[in-house]
């Protein structure tokens, strides 16, 4: 079993992807999902590496700030902005995520959902 600090790392873990392209260190279950504002957008822990290595979407985020964390058994929720480009507009976006975790420590399931950007300094 997990502990809350492993969790917590798995779910920064994720977070810091997004920012650096590189997924390798996210512990996917292979029936990982993501739920994005209802929407499904990923549909398997490979899907999500793919996607979170190549995918357009994840390109504009050049900075995460503010990442805070609470975990409530196997979930940790979290919250952060993400800072997208053009950097010069200083636009951040809030983001709300939860990941749900298996007995060993590996993300499920990730529920996302995030405002509109607004400008914000890092």
């Amino acid at each position: 079993m997990s502990t809350d600090t492993d969790l917590i790392a798995a779910a920064k873990s994720y977070v810091d992807a997004l920012v650096s392209h590189d997924p390798a260190a996210v512990p996917f279950h292979p029936d990982c999902t993501r739920i994005e504002l209802g929407v499904k957008t990923g549909r398997s822990g490979d899907h999500l590496r793919r996607s979170l290595a190549k995918g357009p979407q994840y390109r504009v985020i050049h900075t995460v700030s503010d990442f805070t964390p609470r975990v409530e058994g196997p979930v940790v929720h979290v919250t952060f902005y993400v800072h997208v480009q053009p950097k010069p507009l200083g636009l951040a976006a809030k983001v709300t995520e939860s990941f749900e975790f298996d007995d060993d420590g590996r993300i499920v399931k990730i529920i996302a959902k995030f405002g509109i950007p607004r400008r914000r300094t890092p």
